[in-house]
């Protein structure tokens, strides 16, 4: 990425989290993980981390995505004077930590393992 891709990337990653948190989170913590331009600075790919008390995210998604261009004109408010055009904003879900979950308890799993073998080989 070119720097000023980086740059809108970071400007956009500060001022959609804020407008998430203030105006979109109801029964949801919403942060916004990580943001990717295009090199037109046309689109951007906003990566979402959601954590609920609720089982079921897709619910607090799909309301994010039918709320993006109300979104989109809050953001375009706050960044007007510094970008020419407003990029289209396509949310997806950040899986990140569901996935580090998953890779450490299979770690767990196979240390547990070793222990167990450790502790049966001392016994013989």
């Amino acid at each position: 990425m070119s720097i000023r891709t980086e740059r809108v990337a970071a400007l956009l990653k500060s001022d959609l989290g804020d407008i998430l948190q203030q105006d979109y989170q109801h029964d949801a913590m919403l942060t916004v993980t990580s943001v990717r331009v295009s090199p037109d600075l046309m689109q951007a790919h906003v990566y979402l981390s959601i954590f609920t008390t609720r089982d079921d995210k897709s619910e607090t998604f799909d309301f994010i995505q039918e709320k993006t261009p109300e979104i989109r004109k809050k953001l375009a408010g706050r960044i007007r004077h510094q970008v020419r055009r407003i990029p289209e904003i396509h949310f997806h879900p950040d899986d990140t930590a569901e996935y580090v979950e998953k890779m450490d308890s299979l770690f767990r799993k196979i240390h547990s393992g070793k222990s167990g073998e450790d502790q049966n080989d001392d016994s013989v």
